[in-house]
Parts: C-alpha cells; structure tokens; sequence
C-alpha cells in the first residue's frame, strides 16, 4: 500500500462469512460528495491515515472479523450539506449483523440494543412518538440526522478495539466541518466521551450559530443517573423547536 494513494487491493471482494463483516480497505470512497470527500481523502493520505490502513490491512490478513462492512455510511447517507443534528456515538457494535455504520443503529431483525431502547423511549416520552420496530435508523439520516461514532471500525467481540487507531483524527475533522457550518445545527452529546467534543464544536463554531445539548449516555447503567440524566432530557422536543425557529423543515422521527 502506498501512503500517498491511500489506496490497497486485498483482493477480498467475495461476501462476507458475517453478516455486516468488512472484507476490504479502503471502501469505496466516491460517493461521498463534494463535503465529506476531501476531508476523508486528506485523512487518508495522511501519516495518521496511512497508519490505520496499514492496521487494518494487517487485522484483515490475519483473518480478523471487522465491522461494519460501510465505515462511511453516515456520511454516504447524511452529506454535509444536508447535516441538521449530529448524534455522536463511541465505536460500532462489535457483535454478528448488528452494526450498520450508523452510531446507535442496528440493521433490520436485530434485537434492540438497551442504549437504542432508550433512546426510543425518550423520543416517545419527548415527542410522542411510536417506538418504532425495527432499529435501523438510516430514515434518520436520510433526513440530516448525522449519526457518526467516533471510532468507525470494530473488531467482532472487542468493544473499543480500534480507539486510538487513527479515526478519531478523521471524526474530530468532520465534527469541526459541521461547526464551521453557517447553516445551524443541533449537536446531541450524550455521556462523558461524546461531551468530550464540546470544545471542539465551539472552537469552530466562531459565531455561536449552533446549539449544543448535553446529557447522560442512553445505556441503562447511566440513563437516569444525575446531574443530566437522559432519560427525561426532552433533547427531541429541543431539537424540534431549534430547527423550527431557524427555518428547519422538521424531522419526522
């Protein structure tokens, strides 16, 4: 692999054994538009970018299972242009079928993750709306929801695998392009590594235009626990209201 290009060919373009498996890096990359495409395309040529490929490279060889198959779906979902809220998750989840490349969203069939149940209750006690079916929150993005964790790849069973690999440094990019943003934006940081981006936001945010919420993680363990629990948070009725008196069409949850 060349650092300069960016690019490999592992020679891995069968289907995956696992549902939701990655089998090659880098993935397609040219559907990501003229706002996120050259923020990943530096990272990719970058020290930082090149390091991670090589990782994965290597974690593929060895015939490692990593999720999810589309590391860049919310970007591929959600273009720049279009952000209105952004929802930050950790890293994807690390068990067969269930991450969709999407923070929080599992795929169709797949039992509710307690974090997404909660998460759904508050959308339901927040803005009385259905608890949906089905996890797979992908009409979300469809409609500026940008669902983006800060890690984007997962090795099967090992939770936080890939932190400190190198995608922080792309995620941290595309969080500040967000806030450069002039366009207003709602930015829902739940639990300590989430909030972690606050300076972050603000820093690019010069002109105060967006919005930040705070609020616990979802997971049962800190939900309802003080000083900002999130359950109860009323983030969606917020939200709703901010895109309202900026002009925002709602978003249809």
């Amino acid at each position: 692999m060349s650092r300069a290009s960016g690019q490999l060919c592992l020679g891995l373009e069968a289907e995956p054994s696992v549902p939701g498996q990655l089998v090659s890096w880098p993935p397609e990359t040219q559907d990501l538009g003229a706002g996120w495409g050259p923020l990943v395309a530096d990272f990719l040529t970058s020290p930082s970018g090149g390091d991670l490929s090589l990782r994965l490279t290597h974690a593929l060889a060895a015939g490692q299972t990593i999720y999810p198959s589309e590391p860049f779906r919310a970007l591929n979902l959600t273009p720049l242009s279009q952000v209105r809220v952004v929802i930050l998750g950790q890293d994807p989840y690390h068990g067969p079928g269930q991450a969709e490349g999407l923070a929080f969203s599992v795929a169709p069939g797949v039992r509710l993750p307690p974090s997404l149940r909660n998460i759904f209750k508050e959308l339901h006690q927040s803005l009385d709306v259905a608890i949906p079916k089905h996890g797979s929150l992908v009409r979300w993005a469809r409609q500026g929801v940008l669902l983006l964790n800060t890690c984007l790849t997962v090795e099967a069973g090992r939770p936080a695998s890939h932190a400190g690999w190198g995608w922080e440094v792309l995620t941290d990019a595309l969080v500040a392009a967000v806030a450069r943003r002039s366009h207003p934006v709602v930015f829902m940081l739940w639990g300590a590594h989430a909030q972690t981006k606050k300076t972050l936001i603000e820093a690019a945010d010069t002109r105060g235009r967006h919005w930040i919420l705070l609020a616990n993680h979802p997971s049962p363990l800190s939900a309802m626990r003080p000083p900002m629990p999130f359950m109860g948070c009323g983030h969606f009725a917020q939200a709703a209201e901010f895109l309202k008196q900026h002009g925002g069409k709602a978003i249809e949850w």
